[in-house]
């Protein structure tokens, strides 16, 4: 079995390399240096002496506080991994008899996978006598669970039908609406508009006071 490759950031006296190209405390390039020049080099600085490129020729080593170095390090670290990130479209069912309770607990999954920058998936599972209900109120059924998701989202992908009943894709974006806020329909806009339009205004039943004053009620 072959020997396990030391990955240890050497510093200091571990470092085994007799000579080093030694970048300086302010970026500078001190050139390469005998081992014992840059471990002075260091001192002098009152910081470390970081072995950062051990495979080159010679090896590279900087001189810097080693807790500067390892926070520097974690956060490039972070950094690449967040860069690399795979985005999936996650898949959250729920049907017309779900309780409350479960919709809370898969709209609150629902928020977590739109905060880690997944688009969702919503189904609305439909069997039996379900699948032949009127589209206006399974449409409402959707949009309400949409609604108890906590967190900030548009939609993807416009409600539609799908073998198994209806769906929705939800994704998070810079400038989301908030929870519970769909961008509405034009089409249901101008139809509620036109609805209310048709509606006789009603009077209101509550008399004013003068009104009452002068019929000799108050």
């Amino acid at each position: 079995m072959p020997p396990r490759k030391d990955t240890r950031t050497k510093i200091n006296h571990a470092i085994r390399a007799k000579e080093l190209r030694v970048i300086g405390a302010q970026g500078e390039n001190l050139g390469v240096l005998s081992l014992t020049d840059a471990l002075k080099a260091a001192d002098d600085a009152n910081l470390d002496l970081i072995e950062i490129s051990p495979g080159a020729k010679p090896p590279v080593a900087k001189i810097m506080d080693f807790g500067q170095y390892r926070y520097e390090t974690k956060r490039k670290a972070s950094e690449v991994k967040a860069k690399s990130y795979v985005t999936e479209t996650k898949s959250v069912q729920v049907k017309i008899g779900t309780g409350e309770h479960d919709q809370q607990l898969k709209a609150k999954r629902a928020a977590e996978w739109l905060q880690e920058g997944h688009r969702v998936k919503v189904d609305l599972f439909l069997w039996g006598r379900y699948k032949y209900m009127e589209e206006a109120f399974l449409k409402e059924r959707l949009e309400r669970f949409l609604k108890i998701i906590p967190a900030e989202y548009k939609l993807a992908d416009p409600m539609k039908k799908s073998p198994k009943g209806w769906t929705t894709t939800i994704e998070r974006e810079g400038k989301a609406v908030k929870a519970g806020k769909l961008k509405e329909d034009p089409a249901e806009v101008e139809k509620a508009k036109a609805k209310k339009a048709d509606r006789p205004e009603q009077k209101s039943k509550k008399k004013n006071l003068d009104e009452l004053l002068e019929s000799g009620m108050v």
